[in-house]
C-alpha cells in the first residue's frame, strides 16, 4: 500500500512540471533576455568603431575613436527599407559632450597563444575585482610576444600566430603561425557599398530607454567557417546561420533553443576560439542575419574578449588554462548512479540496492531525489523522520556494500519551509529593488558570504553522515530585477549565480570529504571546474536521445571534461526499445546514470532487458581501467571525454561534420542507434583501421555500414591502441587493481594510459609484437597481453 501512494504521489508530482512547462518568447519570468533587439531600434544610438586614435606600442593600448550612427527608413521599389546613416549629436548643451567619443583600447599577451582584447564604451569608475570566472582571478602575462611597425598599423608576434592592428581604418587581425588570417574585426568601411544589406560593424549602442551600453564586437566569417561550443546547446551542432542566446535558463527539456548551461566560449574551424568575459547576458549571431559576419552582443557596457589560436585542442588547452580545468573525480563517481524521481524511503533504498547485487547489475551510487525529506520537494536537509528509521546506519551499510548515497537539493526555499523565516531573518536572500522577496520562494543569495557560510554548514553536516556527493540541482532562476550583496543585479548576477552554487558545493565537499564531486545541472564559464554535470531533463524519444549526444559534444567543446545523462530519458517511463539503446550510449559516457520518471530499474522490464543491461554495465565496469586513465589525461589537459572526432582527427574535413558519433577518450569510437535498427552509417575519421569491439571486425577510415554486436552500439577501436580491462566486480570499491588486462587492437606495437588510483599518476605502457616492453607499474599491477 505504502508502494502504491508513494507510486500515485510521483506521477501526481510530475504532472504539473509536464503540463506547465515553460513557453519561450511569452514575455513570462525568467525567460532568456536577447538583447540583438536593441541592435535594430529606430530609437538607440549606434557608435561605429572607426579609427586608432592614438596607441602606445609598448603598453599596447590606446584609443579608438567612434562614429555616429542611426536607422533610418528608405523607400524603394515599394519596399520599405532600415538602413544605417551618420548622424550629428543629439545632447544639449552640443559642447559639453564629445560628437565621436575617444574611448579606451587595449590589447594583452596572456600565453603565446592567447590575447586579451579590452574596450570601453565610457568612463569606468569600478575598481578591478578578481573574476570567478578566471581559475586564479585574474589572467596572467606572457612576455614573448614581439613588437613591429608596419605601414599604416602594428604588428604583435609570437610562437603561436600574430596581432595586426591597423589604424585607420581601425581593425584588429588574427593571423596563424603559418601567416594565415584566422579573423578580423569588421568594419563599416567592409560592408558599406559593398552590400545592399544594412550590417552593424564592431561598435557599442547606447539605448534610448534608459542610456545604457552595450558592445557589439563583429568579425568576419570565412566561406566554409564552422563555429562549435557555447554550452549544453541542442541545436544543431555547428552554429554557423544560428542565433544564439546566451542566458542560464531552465530549459524544460533538451530539444529548444534555450540552455541549463550556456558558456560564453565557442572555437572556429578556422583555427581560434574566442571567450566573452562578462556574466551580462550575451546574444551570438553567427552569419544567420549576414552570412559574412558573426556579432557577438553582450550586454556589458565594457568588452572583454579573450582570443585563443590553434588547433581545437590547443584552444581548449588555452581556455582551461585560464578558466580552469576539472578536477579528478574519485573513482567510485564513474561506476553506475542508480536513480529515479524518486525514492522515498529507506525501504526504498534498502530494496533497490539489494535487487541491483541480486541481479548482479553493477552499481557505485544510490541516488535519493526530492523524496527523502518530510515534505516532498520541500528542501530542509534533513531526512523524513516517519520514513527513515536510521539513515546514518542505511549509509553505512551502503558503503559497506559498495554504495556511496548521493542526495538531491535546491536553492530555493517556499513559505512553508521551516528555513524559510530564518532565511530571511538573516537576509540569506536575493532582494527585490525594495528589500523584499522577487518571487515567493526565498532564493538563496550566494554572492553573500554570510549565505555561503550558512548554505555550506547545511551541506556539511550531510557530507558528516557519510553522503558521498550532493545533486546540486535548479540555479537557473536568479532574479534578474534582484538586489545581490555583491552589489549588482540580476543583469550581472543571474548567469554568475550556478557558478557561485557549484563552488559552494564543491568548496565544502572538497573540504569534508577530500574529494571532488557533485551533480550538477546548470553552470557558466569555470563550472567545469567543479565536476560533474548532467543534461537536464530529456523526453523518451529518439530524437531527445540524439539531442543529448549534441548537447554533450558542445559541452565537452566548451571546455568540460566530465558530462552524464539520464539514461533512457525522464519525461516519462522509457519505451524499453529506447532505453535499451540508450543503455549503452550512457555507459560510454564519462559519468553514468539511470534517472527520470519510474521505472528505471532494469529489473522491472523484461528479461531480455536486464541481460542486456548488464552487458552494457559489465561492459563499462571492467573498462574501468581505460576510462579512468582517459578521465586522468582529459582533466589535465582540458579535453572532454565524450569528444566530438575533429578533436583528434582536425584535418580530416569529414570529421568536422560528424554530430551522431563521437569518441570516448581517445581511442574508442561510439555510434550510438538513434531509431529501431541493428546498424547503421558510421564515419570513421583518419587514414588508419578500426576495429569492432565487440565482433572483431576490421573496417577502413570513411564511411561505412556497420552491424551493432550484442550489446545495441557500434563501437569501434583504433588499431594500435591497447585497452586496459579489469576482472568484473560489482563495485569499483571491490575492483583488483593489481592485475591488469591489455587488449590490443591490431597487429603492431599499441599504446595504452593506464593510472592507478592509488597514486594517480598517469603512465604510458606500450606493448610490442614480443610482449610488455616494459612496466612502470612494476610491483603494483602485472599485465596479461591479449590480442
Amino acid at each position: 500500500m505504502k508502494k502504491t501512494i508513494y507510486g500515485l504521489l510521483t506521477i501526481l508530482i510530475l504532472i504539473p512540471s509536464v503540463l506547465m512547462a515553460q513557453l519561450q518568447q511569452m514575455g513570462t519570468n525568467n525567460e532568456p533576455v536577447d538583447i540583438s533587439p536593441d541592435f535594430r531600434s529606430f530609437t538607440n544610438t549606434y557608435y561605429f568603431a572607426d579609427n586608432l586614435a592614438s596607441f602606445n606600442p609598448e603598453t599596447a593600448s590606446g584609443k579608438v575613436e567612434y562614429k555616429r550612427y542611426e536607422y533610418s527608413t528608405r523607400m524603394a521599389f515599394n519596399n520599405m527599407l532600415a538602413s544605417l546613416f551618420p548622424v550629428k549629436p543629439n545632447e544639449f548643451p552640443s559642447i559639453e559632450y564629445e560628437a565621436s567619443p575617444k574611448l579606451p583600447f587595449s590589447i594583452e599577451f596572456v600565453s603565446p597563444r592567447t590575447v586579451r582584447l579590452h574596450m570601453n564604451s565610457g568612463p569606468d569608475f569600478t575598481e578591478d575585482q578578481p573574476s570567478l570566472m578566471l581559475v586564479d582571478g585574474v589572467a596572467p602575462v606572457d612576455n614573448s610576444w614581439q613588437y613591429a611597425a608596419i605601414e599604416g598599423g602594428h604588428k604583435y608576434t609570437s610562437e603561436g600566430g600574430s596581432v595586426v592592428i591597423m589604424e585607420n581604418p581601425w581593425k584588429v587581425l588574427f593571423y596563424d603561425a603559418n601567416g594565415k588570417l584566422l579573423t578580423e574585426t569588421n568594419h563599416n568601411s567592409d560592408n558599406a557599398g559593398k552590400t545592399y544589406t544594412p550590417v552593424l560593424p564592431f561598435c557599442y549602442v547606447r539605448r534610448a530607454s534608459d542610456y545604457s551600453r552595450s558592445f557589439s564586437a563583429a568579425f568576419g566569417l570565412t566561406p566554409d567557417e564552422k563555429i562549435f561550443g557555447l554550452g549544453e546547446s541542442y541545436t544543431q551542432f555547428n552554429k554557423r546561420g544560428q542565433k544564439v542566446v546566451l542566458y542560464t535558463d531552465d530549459a524544460n527539456g533538451i530539444q529548444n533553443e534555450t540552455m541549463y548551461k550556456p558558456i560564453p566560449f565557442y572555437m572556429s574551424s578556422n583555427g581560434y576560439g574566442v571567450f566573452m568575459h562578462t556574466s551580462t547576458p550575451i546574444t551570438c549571431d553567427f552569419g544567420k542575419y549576414f552570412n559574412g559576419v558573426q556579432q557577438l552582443m553582450i550586454g556589458d557596457e565594457s568588452l572583454d574578449l579573450f582570443i585563443f589560436l590553434g588547433s581545437p585542442k590547443e584552444v581548449l588547452d588555452e581556455y582551461t588554462n585560464l578558466t580552469g580545468k576539472a578536477a579528478m573525480p574519485p573513482l567510485w563517481s564513474f561506476g553506475f548512479w542508480m536513480s529515479r524521481i524518486t525514492y522515498f524511503s529507506e525501504e526504498d533504498g534498502r530494496n533497490v540496492t539489494k535487487k541491483l547485487r541480486e541481479n548482479k547489475v553493477p552499481c557505485d551510487v544510490i541516488h535519493f531525489d526530492t523524496g527523502w525529506f518530510e515534505t516532498d520537494w520541500r528542501c530542509d536537509y534533513q531526512f523524513s523522520k516517519s520514513r527513515f528509521d536510521d539513515p546514518v546506519q542505511m549509509i553505512k551499510d551502503f558503503k559497506k556494500d559498495g554504495f556511496e548515497t548521493c542526495l538531491w537539493q535546491l536553492p530555493y526555499f517556499v513559505p512553508k519551509n521551516t528555513l524559510f523565516d530564518e532565511i530571511i531573518e538573516n537576509e540569506l536572500y536575493v532582494k527585490n529593488p525594495k528589500g523584499n522577496l522577487p518571487y515567493e520562494d526565498a532564493v538563496l543569495d550566494f554572492s553573500n558570504p554570510a549565505t555561503v557560510k550558512w548554505y555550506q554548514d547545511k551541506i556539511a553536516g550531510l557530507l558528516e553522515l557519510g553522503v558521498g556527493a550532493i545533486k546540486v540541482d535548479f540555479g537557473e532562476a536568479a532574479p534578474l530585477n534582484g538586489i545581490y550583496a555583491s552589489g549588482r543585479t540580476g543583469f550581472y548576477e543571474h548567469n554568475l549565480y550556478p557558478l557561485r552554487y557549484n563552488k559552494a558545493v564543491a568548496d565544502i565537499t572538497r573540504e569534508v570529504k577530500g574529494e571532488q564531486i557533485m551533480w550538477a545541472r546548470s553552470t557558466w564559464a569555470g563550472s567545469q571546474r567543479y565536476p560533474v554535470h548532467w543534461g537536464g531533463d530529456p523526453a523518451c524519444t529518439n530524437t531527445s536521445m540524439s539531442a543529448s549526444l549534441r548537447g554533450g559534444l558542445s559541452m565537452g567543446l566548451s571546455g568540460f571534461t566530465f558530462w552524464s545523462h539520464d539514461i533512457g530519458g525522464f519525461v516519462e517511463a522509457a519505451p524499453e526499445d529506447l532505453y535499451a539503446r540508450w543503455t549503452p550510449f550512457g555507459m560510454l559516457t564519462s559519468h553514468t546514470r539511470s534517472h527520470g520518471t519510474p521505472p528505471t530499474e532494469p529489473w522491472e522490464y523484461s528479461n531480455d532487458f536486464l541481460n542486456g543491461f548488464r552487458d552494457a554495465a559489465n561492459m563499462r565496469y571492467q573498462l574501468m581501467p581505460y576510462i579512468y586513465a582517459q578521465a586522468k589525461h582529459a582533466s589535465e589537459n582540458g579535453l572532454p571525454m565524450l569528444r566530438a572526432l575533429f578533436v583528434e582527427y582536425p584535418d580530416d574535413p569529414g570529421a568536422w561534420l560528424i554530430d551522431d558519433e563521437y569518441l570516448f577518450g581517445s581511442d574508442i569510437l561510439v555510434a550510438p542507434l538513434f531509431e529501431e535498427v541493428t546498424s547503421r552509417n558510421v564515419y570513421l575519421p583518419g587514414n588508419g583501421k578500426w576495429i569492432d569491439y565487440q565482433t572483431g571486425n576490421v573496417y577502413s577510415s570513411g564511411w561505412n555500414t556497420i552491424e551493432a554486436g550484442e550489446i545495441p552500439v557500434v563501437m569501434l577501436v583504433r588499431e594500435g591502441a591497447a585497452i586496459p580491462h579489469i576482472k568484473l566486480a560489482q563495485s569499483t570499491k571491490f575492483m583488483d587493481w593489481s592485475k591488469l588486462e591489455l587488449k590490443v587492437f591490431g597487429d603492431g606495437t599499441a599504446k595504452a594510459l593506464v593510472c592507478l588510483p592509488e597514486d594517480n599518476i598517469l603512465k604510458e605502457v606500450e606493448v610490442t609484437k614480443a610482449g610488455l616492453k616494459a612496466n612502470p607499474f612494476e610491483g603494483k599491477t602485472d599485465f596479461k597481453i591479449t590480442r
